[in-house]
């Protein structure tokens, strides 16, 4: 969860915003990392085989051979949009862009300063080209297909090697051993972003889960409510049509049975929904619990011994909100749920760490909204952070 500042008085604070904390904003900072690590590799790529330039002494060699090398680096930059940029419409274009850049580097940096054994410029692409494997992988590039990559790569480079009259093995030995150190490098930072992506994808999921929970569970009840209710008025209707053409009197009595039938399901469905609305707390703190446990969050919740007044039911979608915010805008690790009923209020207090303090985001609306919806009650709604943790504090009086 976020936080925001609150007044010495303790009146309900803003909502708090979420913009710059949580997982959001690791997520943030892990794929700025990544990708300027990645980047590297690509000025790399682009860096070396250049050296090419500057001993090549043929002009068409030197303008073919920038050329290749500007589209090969162009390719390997669209693979990286595609990685941390997922949702880019280009994105199915990622290896047919690396591959084709790399295909047309072969006939135009090949010869790229390979006069009188200057520089081995394709080995080095050759290089880049097998240290991007692992970027690849996930665009439904199948293992089997990158090792071939490789494998071909270096084939390729030992033959330009031999073209050009260079020495074979130092040609193999850039594209494939300072290529292959590279794949594990890269590999191990994409393998670690890629962990990252999940844990927020998990994090969502979760709380779409608990969502769809609640969603079923009204659901369950208004079949349970709607079903009897709505067969009994079938069979009344059924029976009044027969009735009509024989028993006038009796027909019209069952007609008003049915309509009072009907207005009780319409009783039914409005407590039902009101039930929905405010879910017995107790029942809430459990499914907060499993909720939180599930995504790794220590959760410790502690409840005044007996039952809890009515009033508490006002609480659970506070509660709601504090459980979908902690997973979706937190770095939590572990969460206390206090809740304290006594003759004069209900006091429930959510407390979690892994919080930094941030400036409220307006397009927050929840805590707004529920602070004016239990001001309607006379409820109260603060929060506060001090020292990465977060605070928020329920009040309704009894």
């Amino acid at each position: 969860m976020g936080g925001g500042g609150g007044d010495t008085a303790g009146r309900p604070l803003p909502p708090v915003g979420w913009a710059e904390v949580g997982v959001e904003a690791g997520y943030r900072r892990a794929r700025f990392v990544t990708s300027v690590a990645l980047a590297v590799m690509l000025l790399t790529s682009v860096a070396m085989p250049a050296i090419g330039l500057i001993e090549e002494e043929r002009p068409a060699w030197l303008v073919l051979g920038a050329l290749g090398i500007v589209l090969f680096a162009a390719g390997l930059g669209f693979a990286m949009v595609g990685e941390f940029v997922p949702r880019h419409r280009g994105q199915r274009f990622a290896v047919p862009a690396f591959v084709l850049g790399a295909v047309l580097s072969v006939p135009l940096v090949g010869p790229l300063g390979a006069v009188a054994d200057e520089w081995e410029s394709w080995a080095w692409v050759g290089a880049a080209i097998v240290g991007a494997m692992p970027l690849l992988v996930r665009f439904a590039f199948p293992v089997v297909a990158a090792v071939a990559v490789i494998v071909l790569a270096v084939g390729v480079s030992a033959a330009i090697g031999w073209l050009n009259g260079g020495p074979l093995l130092r040609y193999v030995v850039i594209t494939g051993g300072i290529g292959l150190g590279l794949a594990l490098v890269n590999g191990l930072q994409i393998w670690l972003w890629r962990l990252v992506v999940q844990a927020r994808d998990g994090q969502d999921a979760i709380a779409r889960l608990t969502a769809t929970e609640e969603r079923l569970r009204f659901a369950r009840d208004v079949h349970d409510v709607l079903g009897h209710d709505l067969s009994v008025i079938a069979l009344k209707a059924e029976l009044v049509a027969r009735l009509c053409p024989i028993d006038v009197e009796r027909a019209g009595a069952e007609a008003a049975e049915i309509q009072q039938l009907a207005a009780a399901a319409l009783g039914h469905v409005r407590q039902a929904v009101h039930g929905y609305r405010t879910v017995e707390l107790r029942e809430q703190l459990k499914t907060a619990e499993r909720v939180l446990s599930s995504a790794g969050v220590r959760c410790t919740i502690r409840v005044t011994e007996g039952e809890l007044p009515a009033e508490s039911a006002h609480l659970s979608p506070v509660l709601r909100e504090a459980v979908t915010n902690m997973l979706r805008h937190s770095r939590a690790v572990s969460c206390t749920i206090d809740v304290d009923a006594t003759t004069e209020h209900v006091r429930m207090t959510v407390t979690n760490d892994g919080v930094l303090p941030a400036a409220p985001d307006e397009r927050s609306s929840g805590l707004r909204g529920l602070t004016e919806r239990l001001a309607e009650v006379g409820g109260t709604l603060t929060t506060h952070v001090a020292a990465g943790t977060f605070t928020l504090v329920t009040v309704l009086p009894r």
